[in-house]
C-alpha cells in the first residue's frame, strides 16, 4: 500500500503515509504523517480541513519562496521554517529567479536539466546543510504530537519527496514501496505539470517543442534515476542508509525505535 492522497479543493499533492507497511509488518498509523506541496493556494475549506488533521507544518522552502507564496495561517497549527537548501536552486526551488534560470539554461537542452536534477538529489546527501536540516526535521517528529505532522516544499516532489524517503526508511518501509510512492507524485501533479508544459512551450516559440517537453519533464516530474542518485551518494559516502541516518542525521538506534513506536501500529 502506498501513501493515500487526501482530497482538497486546491491542494493536489497532499498525502497521508498511513497504511504503508513498515518494520515487522506493522503499518504506519493513519493521520500522523503527511507530505505535501506548499499550502499557499489552499482554499478556506482546505484550511479548515488541515486544521482538523495536523498541528505542525514544516516548511522546507527557501526564504524567497516563502516571501513569494507565504504560508497561510491555519487555526491550531504551528508552522516551522526549515529550509533544506540555503539558497535557490533552479529546478528544485520554485521562486521566480530559479524558474527564469530553468527557462534560460535548461529549456533548450534536456540533458542539462536531467544532470542538474540528479546533482540536486546527490546534494541532499553530500551537502552538510541539507543533512542538518533533515536531522532537525526528524527531531520534530520525535516530539509528542496529538494530531498529524505535515512537511512540504513547493511541489512536494523533491525536498519533501526526499524527506518522505527518510521517514519511510526510518519506519522500515521496503525500498520497492518507497520508489513506487516517490513516483506517485507524478499522478498527483499531472494536471499542473500539463498546464506548465503548455504555458512554457507557448511562451518560448524558439525552443524545440520536443526538447522543451523533455526538459520540463526532467525538471517538474519525479524520475527514479534522481532517487537512485541519492541512494548511490549514500552508498559512496556512508555505505548504507542506516549509516546515513546514524552518521549524517545523528539518529540513534533508540531514537529510531521510538519513532517506530510512535508512528507504527
Amino acid at each position: 500500500m502506498l501513501s493515500r492522497r487526501i482530497e482538497f479543493e486546491k491542494l493536489l499533492n497532499t498525502r497521508d503515509l498511513g497504511g504503508m507497511t513498515g518494520a515487522d509488518g506493522r503499518k504506519i498509523r493513519p493521520g500522523k504523517l503527511y507530505r505535501s506541496g506548499h499550502l499557499a493556494f489552499a482554499s478556506e475549506n482546505d484550511l479548515k480541513k488541515l486544521s482538523g488533521l495536523i498541528e505542525l507544518s514544516v516548511d522546507f522552502r527557501t526564504k524567497q519562496e516563502c516571501e513569494e507564496k507565504p504560508e497561510p495561517l491555519i487555526e491550531g497549527v504551528v508552522c516551522r521554517y526549515n529550509p533544506i537548501f540555503e539558497e535557490q536552486r533552479a529546478g528544485v526551488t520554485r521562486d521566480e529567479d530559479s524558474f527564469a534560470e530553468v527557462l534560460h539554461t535548461m529549456l533548450y537542452d534536456a540533458e542539462i536539466a536531467r544532470r542538474h536534477m540528479s546533482a540536486s538529489y546527490e546534494g541532499f546527501i553530500t551537502n552538510p546543510y541539507c543533512a542538518g536540516q533533515y536531522e532537525r526535521f526528524v527531531r520534530m517528529l520525535l516530539e509528542n504530537h496529538e494530531k498529524g505532522v505535515l512537511w512540504h516544499c513547493t511541489a512536494g516532489k523533491d525536498r519533501a519527496g526526499f524527506g518522505s524517503v527518510i521517514v519511510q526508511e526510518l519506519m522500515g518501509v521496503s525500498r520497492e514501496d518507497i520508489r513506487e510512492d516517490y513516483l506517485l507524485t507524478n499522478a498527483c501533479l499531472e494536471p499542473d505539470t500539463r498546464r506548465l508544459k503548455k504555458m512554457i512551450i507557448e511562451q518560448n516559440p524558439n525552443a524545440d517543442p520536443e526538447i522543451a517537453d523533455k526538459a520540463i519533464s526532467y525538471v517538474f516530474e519525479a524520475h527514479i534515476p534522481y532517487l537512485d542518485a541519492a541512494y548511490a551518494a549514500v552508498e559512496r559516502q556512508f555505505g548504507s542508509f542506516d549509516n546515513y541516518l546514524a552518521k549524517a542525521l545523528h539518529i540513534t538506534p533508540a531514537e529510531r525505535s521510538r519513532l517506530q513506536e510512535m508512528y507504527l501500529e
